[in-house]
């Protein structure tokens, strides 16, 4: 009841911008699931396109939306669903992101793999107190 007394109690845009961010982060779950991941990236690109029309969000409630949605996402979303839909939105928003993906080798001996938002330095979403553990791959060019 608390959860549904907290969206009522949202602005109309925000909760239209909530319910937008939440079907896209279970689109790009969808999209994990079936495509192989360039060919995610590729309509990750196509649909990432910066809109000057749309009204000016800031990257606070960009964060905000994606870790809301994945509260409420049935199983949550790993790093790199969270980590694209960002992008998605960043983009689209006029921000610059900058998808990293690390890896590490566990103590056990296994490969461990987290993603991240970066943007002019500073992790916006994905930020772990380890992150500096993983070794970031090369930046993915734009497909």
């Amino acid at each position: 009841m608390k959860r549904l007394l907290k969206l009522l109690q949202l602005s109309n845009s925000d909760r239209q911008f909530l319910l937008k961010t939440f079907v896209l982060l279970g689109l790009v779950r969808l999209g994990m699931w079936l495509l192989s991941f360039n060919t995610l990236r590729k309509l990750i690109n196509k649909i990432s396109k910066p809109n000057s029309q749309l009204e000016p969000i800031s990257l606070h409630k960009i964060v905000w939306a994606v870790n809301v949605s994945t509260r409420y996402t049935p199983g949550g979303a790993k790093c790199l669903a969270r980590a694209l839909t960002c992008q998605v939105l960043m983009t689209r928003y006029g921000y610059t992101p900058e998808l990293r993906i690390g890896v590490v080798k566990s103590e056990a001996g296994k490969l461990e793999a987290h993603a991240w938002i970066e943007t002019q330095g500073y992790v916006v979403i994905g930020y772990l107190p380890d992150l500096s553990r993983f070794t970031p791959l090369p930046s993915l060019a734009r497909i």
